[in-house]
């Protein structure tokens, strides 16, 4: 059993070695995604008068605190605003949202509030968008989260992207953690942010031709939501679900990182862990529709490299627990893993250089690579990577162990003010 053990713990850990490695690549195809994008963003946009008609969606439950910043972003957006539909859907509220809403939309005919009410109402963002979409008529169709404040010109971005190549039905920009500056956990998930995009979004993008939509900041064609039956009511990541559909039916979202858009993130671990157990076990939903409809996917190979993306996570968390179990068994002396340990230890500072070098192309890819940031970032390797192994072994414990039933948990808000100026963001608390 100890020889097993010992032969497991090497082969998980040259698997992490092997996935950082991985992840190192794709993070160079980042940076060449990069250089690509400030090729694109200098072409000129298309006349104002060609953008088609396009209705923005914003999900908001209990979002008295962010939304009314929200709409006048979306005011402010750079867009025919002839062809520009604002549909706040208030899911069931019993704060002031819908008091916030119809105040506003009384005094700005652009504003389109849909209120919904219990039964019906908060089941969930994928239900909210389901029942708005009997109110679309654009040919288009932008999501933006009830926290985001999205660039003037974010929407011009995305729009064209689509309207420049006819083979791209979606596309996805960039989100910024507008209160990065709060605290240490806010700063972890900005440079957490920064790694998702550069790498699984941009470097995926590169290399493989593959992005996922993020929840916000996304325009999507309406008749292919038509024709896929809308958001999934079951999943708790509608967006990598959506995504996943969209690729199996062979069709391409486009990853478009000068669209900009700030947002709020969880400023308590309370609330981070709840945020993200409700991401994984959405993950978790995610690979088992996508393993029971693998065969009918037209496109395997992206259908495979997705399945691969979201089994990664499930990857770190085995090897740790293999490396953490047989360094509990060499305390207690149980067995001789003297050798091993040194194998382990010998590769896990592979990782962590593989890990470090990585990070610091991502954040000099995005300009941030500041010292603090960078420090930060070197600190996660032993701090944040494993609260985010936390919040998966707690989904696989809800899911497999307690089987309880999958529920939207909405993410609580805080009182922190951010807005944008230009391209930049300017963060301040509020009293």
């Amino acid at each position: 059993m100890i020889d097993i053990l010992q032969t497991v713990a090497v082969i998980s850990t040259s698997l992490v070695c092997f996935l950082v490695f991985t992840q190192l690549v794709i993070a160079v195809g980042g940076v060449l995604h990069r250089r690509k994008s400030l090729r694109d963003q200098q072409q000129s946009l298309p006349p104002l008068d060609a953008f088609p008609e396009l209705t923005i969606l914003i999900p908001a439950h209990n979002e008295e605190m962010v939304i009314e910043r929200t709409v006048q972003h979306m005011l402010a957006l750079h867009y025919p605003e002839d062809r520009l539909k604002i549909l706040v859907i208030d899911d069931a509220s019993t704060d002031a949202t819908p008091e916030i809403l119809d105040q506003m939309a009384a005094g700005n005919p652009r504003i389109n509030v849909f209120h919904r009410y219990k039964p019906d109402g908060g089941r969930g963002k994928a239900a909210a968008l389901n029942a708005a979409m009997k109110l679309v008529t654009s040919e288009l169709i932008a999501i933006y989260d009830a926290d985001n404040c999205p660039e003037p010109d974010a929407l011009l971005f995305l729009v064209a992207r689509i309207m420049q190549n006819s083979t791209v039905v979606a596309t996805v920009g960039k989100f910024r953690t507008g209160n990065k500056r709060k605290n240490i956990l806010t700063r972890c998930i900005n440079v957490e942010g920064l790694c998702f995009q550069n790498i699984m979004q941009a470097g995926r993008n590169t290399l493989t031709g593959v992005s996922f939509l993020t929840g916000t900041n996304y325009v999507i064609r309406r008749d292919i939501v038509d024709e896929l039956g809308g958001w999934d009511e079951e999943a708790l990541a509608e967006d990598s679900e959506m995504s996943i559909r969209l690729y199996m039916q062979g069709y391409r979202i486009d990853y478009v990182p000068y669209s900009v858009s700030w947002e709020q993130e969880p400023e308590t671990f309370a609330v981070w862990l709840k945020q993200r157990t409700r991401w994984a076990r959405g993950n978790n939903y995610a690979i088992v529709k996508l393993l029971k409809n693998f065969h009918h996917s037209k496109a395997k190979i992206h259908s495979f490299e997705n399945l691969f993306m979201l089994v990664t996570s499930y990857c770190f968390l085995f090897a740790i627990g293999v490396a953490q179990l047989t360094v509990i068994l060499r305390w207690l002396q149980v067995g001789d893993f003297s050798y091993t340990a040194e194998w382990l230890f010998y590769f896990w500072k592979i990782a962590y250089l593989l890990y470090v070098v990585q990070v610091f192309f991502v954040l000099y890819t995005d300009r941030e690579h500041s010292p603090e940031n960078i420090l930060v970032g070197m600190v996660m390797y032993l701090t944040y990577s494993y609260m985010w192994l936390l919040a998966i072994a707690r989904a696989l414990y809800l899911d497999l162990i307690l089987r309880e039933e999958r529920t939207w948990d909405k993410t609580v808000r805080f009182n922190t003010e951010y807005e944008t100026v230009g391209t930049q963001a300017v963060v301040g608390v509020s009293d």
